[in-house]
């Protein structure tokens, strides 16, 4: 899931949890969008962990080499 669309669950389920007062035989309107919101958190947690984890910095190229001495090597 993109992040656009863990966000539009979220709303999707905040509008009929708290701005819909709507009685339908056999839905409840209300666990559905507390079932969207509770999605649509995990859905967004879950993207913003994998995305993290992409963003891993390679070292920068004016880091220093370091060079092993050998000191048993006689030449």
């Amino acid at each position: 899931m993109g992040i656009i669309i863990c966000i539009g669950m979220m709303a999707v389920g905040a509008i009929l949890t708290l701005a819909i007062d709507l009685d339908l035989s056999g839905i409840n309107v209300d666990l559905m969008g507390i079932v969207l919101l509770i999605v649509g958190t995990i859905g967004l947690c879950t993207y913003i962990s994998i995305l993290k984890r992409r963003r891993v910095e390679p070292p920068s190229p004016g880091a220093p080499v370091v060079e092993e001495y050998n000191r048993h090597h006689w030449e």
